[in-house]
């Protein structure tokens, strides 16, 4: 391809180039001959012959000095070509090894200029496809391993039932609707997840006071808090504009955070739910008392199905789809989210604009 692409340049290049002897060639013969004629008649000097003469080394000359100028701007094209189609070379080979799977090639920056632009474009999609791909097989084991755990233990008991092993008790019944449960929960959280990507088209915008959806976010987890023994703090700014939003979205992004904060406070712990003007938005966020997150998996757990503890169940700690929905309900808003943690403290917080 690269060879194709240089000579075409090289074409593109030669009808220009040639335009010029051409254009002296005809300046020649129709201008400075009829200059030369005036000349030799006031001189009274035989022009005939000298005029052939004349224009014979003329031609000449534009010949030579063409073909000279020629075949320097040829290979100057063809050296300067193959130094700006290299970095092209090499994002087109590079691709085509990503549209066969390889997601680890890389390409030179090239330094500066286009192709160093493009190189290093080339290289930032080939991390984030690399990224996206291992998110995907993660995520493919993930589910797999959510669904085979309950699949099994109901298959187990069932043709343990079946076969008389196992006495049809209630105690039996009830472990069965919990294994039921947990996997209508994960498909619930998957049909969530759907729907969250496609939030951005289907918001129903309203006036949305923030410190009563804080309070109704509250209250809905206030029981559970309690009965762990951890205390629920309320921070809402006064002064506070109302958002046009989607309600019912923002009371689901709280509700997952706070989940989220209810499974890692210790008890004895604090959860403390806060919201305040910051500039030309409005910075609502979930802080809890607990274990602090590693700083290299900060940027990593909104992405789905990603969970800091790789050992955890779902039964445990959920699936890793709670903040991944977070992120994309915040962000069809037109927010941003971020995390922080450290000083025994971890912060999750996302600003809409008002």
């Amino acid at each position: 391809m690269r060879s194709r692409l240089i000579y075409k340049l090289l074409l593109v290049n030669i009808p220009v180039i040639a335009v010029v002897p051409v254009v002296v060639w005809v300046a020649v013969d129709y201008l400075a001959a009829d200059y030369f004629m005036t000349l030799m008649d006031r001189y009274h000097v035989n022009p005939l012959e000298t005029h052939h003469m004349f224009l014979h080394a003329i031609h000449r000359y534009i010949l030579w000095a063409g073909g000279a100028g020629l075949a320097l701007a040829v290979a100057l094209s063809f050296v300067l070509t193959r130094q700006v189609l290299k970095p092209l070379a090499e994002v087109a080979g590079g691709a085509r090894r990503i549209s066969r799977g390889d997601y680890r090639v890389r390409v030179r920056n090239g330094g500066g200029g286009e192709g160093g632009g493009g190189g290093r474009a080339f290289n930032a999609m080939a991390d984030n496809l690399e990224r996206i791909e291992t998110l995907r097989k993660t995520m493919v084991a993930d589910v797999a391993h959510e669904l085979r755990t309950p699949l099994t233990n109901l298959r187990g008991y069932l043709e343990a039932l079946r076969d008389g092993v196992v006495p049809p008790a209630p105690a039996t019944f009830t472990m069965l609707e919990d294994e039921v449960l947990r996997l209508a929960r994960l498909v619930d959280d998957l049909g969530q997840l759907t729907r969250a990507d496609a939030a951005r088209h289907l918001l129903r915008l309203e006036p949305v006071d923030v410190g009563t959806l804080v309070d109704e976010a509250c209250g809905m987890f206030a029981p559970p808090l309690t009965g762990k023994g951890v205390a629920l703090e309320r921070r809402v700014a006064a002064g506070i504009q109302p958002l046009h939003a989607d309600r019912a979205r923002l009371l689901q992004v709280l509700r997952n955070l706070l989940d989220n904060a209810v499974q890692h406070t210790p008890a004895g712990g604090t959860v403390t739910v806060g919201a305040a003007p910051e500039g030309a938005s409005v910075r609502l966020e979930v802080a809890n008392t607990g274990p602090p997150i590693p700083p290299a998996e900060l940027p990593l757990i909104f992405e789905r199905f990603y969970r800091v503890d790789k050992s955890r169940s779902r039964a445990s700690g959920g699936a890793g789809i709670g903040l991944a929905i977070v992120k994309q309900l915040v962000e069809a808003h037109g927010g941003a989210v971020g995390a922080e943690s450290g000083g025994g403290t971890t912060r999750f917080w996302f600003t809409l604009p008002v």
